[in-house]
């Protein structure tokens, strides 16, 4: 008997996390690294928000509450929401979870039984894809289009339609990708869902970025859209709009009560509940007058760092990249750079064992890594399956922008420097892969 369950083995995992351990080996041999992986504001929570938290704790709210979300905090989410989307939300509709995360394979597992198919857009936030499998459900990834600024258009969603379609998963602004959907682009999708689709499949509409938005742009979510709030669940939460990736406090707003209840049952079996000082705190982020400017400030802060990271990418012999439309994420295409280092060679010649395990973009990831010390994620990062046949010769890395405009610009010279190495890559490679990816990567 196996130790593990297979199920197990199902489950994917999130790179921007396990890059961690490659970091800490790289600074281990005496490389201090760049660290342009994570998706965490350089930014502190805002001081009312900290000072909430500090006198729920002080006045003792340190027990059990409700796993459905404390009722001020629910009754905050369906007022902002709703005001935002034209729609009345019910707090009875909201179910509270410890971060975003919960709120994804809790869909997931709610809806879907074996063999049903779940769309979600690749590349993507990876946890969409590293659930779809545990939960005996099929993968149906909706390939974003450079072209069309990382969107995609109704008729590809439309193809992959079928009768076991059962949860589509949106994710706008996007990460990695900085893809921002308007609302003709949303009521375009919106009809071919409910032209083709039947009233229960769902709608996971994942807008945790909405207030991440460059260029003058405004949020749109799929759910304003007539006949979409129905069948749509709005996901979102406190680490990114409000920099407060410790706290733990995500949302999702459901179509009905009913469907709220089944997400309270899952909260009970797995959490029991949500600390209520966190969620006082998340109360009040949504309640100060401060907010809205403090958050705007934040936002003016990552445009201007994608503005000058652009630039500099774009300097960079062999990459590409446009300007992001929200998020915090800078997604460059390295395909030139790749050819002219010697990447694509180099993998092409890989035993099959440790080609299986990287790719391309993996490849000069690790190298930027451990010789050149910048952490930025690989495109296989955020989804894989059918990735290397739809979009072969695409090359992206993603970088973050949630560092500072120091560490930033010293990044990004540690990839122009990488992609000037070639003997240092060709070292790379003869000494160092093998071990790099059969052990580390294992």
């Amino acid at each position: 008997m196996a130790l593990f369950a297979d199920r197990t083995r199902m489950m994917g995992t999130e790179n921007a996390f396990k890059m961690g351990h490659h970091i800490n080996r790289a600074e281990a041999s005496g490389q201090p690294v760049i660290r342009l992986n994570l998706g965490e504001p350089d930014f502190n929570a805002p001081e009312w928000v900290v000072e909430a938290v500090v006198a729920q704790l002080r006045a003792g709210n340190t027990r059990y509450c409700d796993p459905q979300g404390l009722l001020s905090l629910r009754q905050a989410i369906a007022r902002q929401t709703g005001e935002r989307r034209g729609l009345e939300i019910l707090p009875e509709q909201v179910c509270v979870f410890p971060g975003g995360k919960p709120s994804i394979a809790f869909t997931q597992q709610l809806y879907c039984n074996p063999g049903d198919e779940i769309i979600y857009p690749s590349p993507g936030f990876p946890i969409y894809e590293s659930m779809v499998t545990y939960v005996g459900a099929v993968p149906v990834p909706l390939h974003l289009e450079p072209s069309e600024g990382f969107t995609f258009n109704p008729d590809q969603l439309r193809e992959l339609i079928t009768p076991r379609t059962k949860l589509i998963i949106l994710n706008f602004p996007s990460n990695p990708t900085g893809g921002v959907a308007d609302a003709g682009q949303l009521a375009a999708i919106a009809e071919v869902i409910l032209s083709s689709c039947r009233p229960d499949v769902r709608v996971y509409s994942d807008e945790i970025y909405e207030n991440i938005i460059f260029g003058g742009r405004s949020h749109a979510s799929i759910a304003s859209v007539p006949g979409m709030a129905e069948r749509t669940l709005i996901a979102s939460g406190f680490s990114k709009s409000f920099a407060w990736t410790g706290g733990r406090v995500g949302y999702v707003v459901c179509p009905t009560v009913e469907e709220a209840l089944e997400f309270k049952r899952l909260n009970i079996n797995y959490f029991s509940c949500i600390p209520p000082y966190n969620q006082e705190g998340a109360r009040v982020a949504l309640e100060h007058p401060g907010s809205v400017s403090w958050i705007a400030e934040m936002t003016a802060a990552f445009e201007r760092r994608a503005d000058a990271v652009i630039k500099d990418l774009n300097r960079i012999d062999g990459i590409r990249c446009d300007m992001p439309k929200g998020a915090f994420y800078a997604f460059p295409d390295i395909e030139g750079l790749c050819q002219r280092l010697g990447v694509s060679d180099a993998h092409t010649g890989l035993s099959e064992e440790i080609r299986c395990q990287t790719s391309v973009s993996g490849l000069f990831q690790m190298f930027a890594l451990y010789r050149h010390g910048v952490a930025v994620l690989d495109r296989a990062s955020f989804g894989t399956v059918g990735a290397d046949q739809k979009e072969s010769g695409q090359h992206f890395i993603r970088l973050s922008l949630a560092s500072g405009r120091q560490d930033l610009a010293k990044g990004v010279a540690r990839l122009a420097a990488a992609g000037d190495d070639v003997k240092g890559f060709q070292a790379f490679i003869e000494k160092d892969i093998g071990l790099i990816l059969s052990r580390a990567l294992a």
